[in-house]
């Protein structure tokens, strides 16, 4: 009996000592996710079971959502439980939302609306400040405008703020242009240009000024920066899903960037592409996994 209530004792003890070791894990982690989910499954209602169970299992503490068509409030809150998070926000109800879920209270909500095609979010955080950001699908001078919005919000926010800007900004990363210079995005985008009276193309060609913009203001790609020796450029658009129409070549679109105080709290960055992600939605999701005091 004795040796029993032993056993119990030490069973108890590394139990109590692991569920700890967890808590403290959790506590000084964050996993973010940053992931536009192609109308809101609308169009697919059959991948949504999938993409529940997928973000389940990616155990996230933050997700910013882009294209959160047909949803309320109500339906995001009840996703957001599916993957374990009690607190949600939606922009809005109507057109292309974006959204947050957090595993932590969100606080100090601010919606932007006027000037933006689609609308942001600012949210609070455990201190950090994230913006969800989706900006103009198909006009770059309307994204310059969207971006100097955000700066300038940025501006006003207390002195050494943390900040975090996550979703799909639609454009392109001058450090991605290697991959862009095979010239097969060009005559794409002149075509919806014409077709469509578009403004993709900034004199015939692709415009990089926006994510510019916000590496001149000291904001940092981490995705790019936490690319592996052996990295193979996949983009994040357009992924394998059926899809009609033509949709061009490889290309990110989707990035989250940090103030340069979070630069030594990352852990990882990339942009998650395997059998699953390559069929949920159009686009891939970005996963970034910091290390927070």
């Amino acid at each position: 009996m004795k040796q029993i209530t032993v056993f119990f004792s030490v069973f108890l003890m590394l139990s109590c000592s692991g569920k700890r070791e967890t808590e403290t894990s959790k506590a000084t982690a964050m996993r973010l996710i940053t992931y536009n989910v192609w109308y809101g499954f609308t169009l697919v209602p059959d991948r949504k079971n999938m993409y529940l169970g997928w973000m389940q299992g990616q155990n996230p503490d933050v997700v910013s959502l882009q294209e959160l068509n047909e949803y309320t409030p109500e339906k995001l809150a009840a996703d957001a439980r599916q993957w374990g998070h009690d607190y949600s926000v939606l922009l809005k109800e109507e057109g292309f939302p974006t959204g947050i879920t957090s595993r932590y209270p969100i606080e100090d909500v601010q919606r932007f609306r006027e000037g933006h095609h689609h609308g942001v979010i600012r949210a609070r955080i455990r201190g950090i400040y994230f913006y969800v950001i989706h900006l103009h699908p198909s006009n770059w001078e309307t994204r310059g405008r969207e971006i100097d919005l955000i700066l300038e919000d940025i501006r006003g926010l207390p002195q050494e703020s943390r900040i975090i800007l996550a979703g799909d900004f639609n454009t392109f990363s001058p450090v991605d242009s290697a991959y862009y210079a095979h010239g097969r995005l060009e005559p794409f985008f002149q075509d919806r240009d014409v077709a469509n009276n578009e403004k993709n193309l900034k004199e015939g060609k692709l415009d990089y000024s926006v994510i510019q913009k916000l590496m001149d203001n000291g904001f940092l790609d981490l995705e790019y920066r936490l690319r592996p020796e052996n990295y193979s450029f996949t983009g994040s658009f357009p992924s394998r899903i059926e899809k009609e129409g033509e949709h061009g070549d490889q290309r990110r679109l989707d990035y989250v960037f940090v103030s340069r105080n979070l630069e030594d709290r990352v852990i990882s960055a990339e942009i998650i592409n395997n059998d699953t992600t390559w069929i949920l939605s159009d686009h891939l999701p970005v996963r970034v996994d910091f290390r927070l005091e």
